[in-house]
């Protein structure tokens, strides 16, 4: 059989492909205004320094940090995208849903972030009260010093806190020793549910992309209801490469990402020079054989 093939088209779509491919894009940043250690401005700075073409910052639950990484960017050769990372809860597990390219001022989705953000105060008041009855000091106003507020409080301020006071010696020991679960200082906690998430993106114009799968260590028929359940949901993406993936990891998800028809995402997971594994827009590249998701970012303009 012979197919008759417009070979001019067909190579402008590759080469096009390839372009997208090329681009050096982190779609998972963090700054000041969630747990990250340098503000959206000088994480904008950083960008433009590490050679970034298009860059999202996606703090935790919250969009506050945007207009002052918007306002830096503009008039320069990178191309920002306002996101954020919102944390939620599914088979019992926290799963953090990207919601990259949303609306800044959508209505309901800044509603939703602020109902999260003063959940976020509440357990570290809890998780002060498990530290103070595993003997240590009362450590949540240093934390929130460090925060900058009690929205945006989490558990890599504590961690930070706790090394400022020299009872541990780094990030890693302070999560291995006390904010994990099974641990002292570990609380649980009710985030809002799977379909909320991805219908609070979709609503504000977004598009859901699942955070770093490889952290969450589901049995492998759990993953498989997950992915199915955020496809038929709306979601359409996945990190691929990210800082906590390794590269049997990006490996692995390069297969998914094909399997489910996800759009697949790169991003550093950046949140400090000191504290992260790869400094923004160092994470490993794509895949070549993966369909980048900044491609449907432009294609909706």
């Amino acid at each position: 059989m012979i197919y008759y093939v417009n070979l001019d088209k067909f190579y402008k779509i590759v080469t096009a492909m390839k372009i997208l491919q090329d681009l050096n894009v982190d779609l998972h940043t963090h700054s000041t205004a969630s747990d990250g250690s340098i503000t959206p401005s000088q994480l904008v700075n950083r960008a433009i320094e590490n050679g970034v073409d298009i860059l999202a910052l996606t703090d935790h639950d919250t969009v506050s940090g945007i207009p002052e990484g918007l306002e830096t960017a503009s008039g320069t050769d990178l191309t920002f995208i306002p996101g954020v990372e919102v944390s939620t809860m599914w088979g019992g597990s926290c799963i953090h849903v990207l919601g990259l390219d949303v609306e800044l001022n959508n209505v309901e989705l800044k509603k939703a972030l602020s109902l999260i953000q003063k959940g976020r105060f509440e357990r570290a008041e809890r998780i002060n009260l498990a530290l103070i009855k595993a003997g240590l000091p009362s450590i949540l106003e240093h934390a929130l010093s460090i925060a900058g507020s009690k929205g945006q409080i989490g558990r890599v301020h504590f961690a930070r806190a706790m090394i400022q006071k020299n009872l541990c010696e780094d990030i890693r020991d302070v999560f291995s020793r006390y904010l994990v679960k099974g641990k002292p200082g570990f609380v649980a906690h009710e985030w809002p549910s799977l379909k909320t998430v991805i219908n609070l993106i979709l609503k504000a114009n977004g598009l859901p992309v699942i955070a770093h799968p490889a952290r969450y260590k589901l049995p492998n028929n759990w993953l498989t209801y997950l992915l199915e359940e955020f496809a038929s949901l709306g979601g359409i993406g996945i990190e691929v490469a990210t800082g906590s993936h390794s590269f049997a990891d990006i490996e692995r998800f390069k297969k998914i990402s094909i399997e489910y028809d996800f759009k697949a995402s790169r991003g550093s997971d950046f949140h400090s020079p000191s504290e992260s594994r790869y400094d923004v827009g160092r994470a490993p590249y794509l895949p070549d054989c993966l369909l980048p998701i900044w491609a449907s970012i432009g294609l909706r303009g």
